[in-house]
């Protein structure tokens, strides 16, 4: 793959960035280097290794969802500056 000024700014819009001339270049030269060393990792021989699962053998300790520390509507509204029971009243920010 050839790393363009049309490809920055392909990749620039549809990042939704605004990049200078100088950061472009400067992207244009590390993607290239990118592609260079996954180029170089292809030359290597992995026939005889297993493909990985999981990088490592953690295992999630995972706990069960218990509920605590609930708070009521009346509690929970007691500091609220403006409420609309039950709900808290907030400015509009979308039109």
């Amino acid at each position: 793959m050839q790393i363009d000024h049309d490809l920055i700014l392909k990749l620039e819009n549809l990042a939704k960035l605004e990049l200078s001339e100088a950061e472009r270049e400067r992207l244009g030269k590390d993607l290239g280097n990118i592609l260079q060393m996954v180029e170089k990792l292809k030359e290597l021989d992995t026939s005889n290794v297993e493909p990985l699962t999981y990088i490592s053998d953690a295992v999630n300790m995972l706990r069960d969802d218990k509920i605590r520390g609930q708070v009521t509507n009346e509690l929970a509204l007691s500091n609220a500056p403006e409420k609309n029971e039950p709900y808290f009243k907030v400015p509009k920010v979308i039109n």
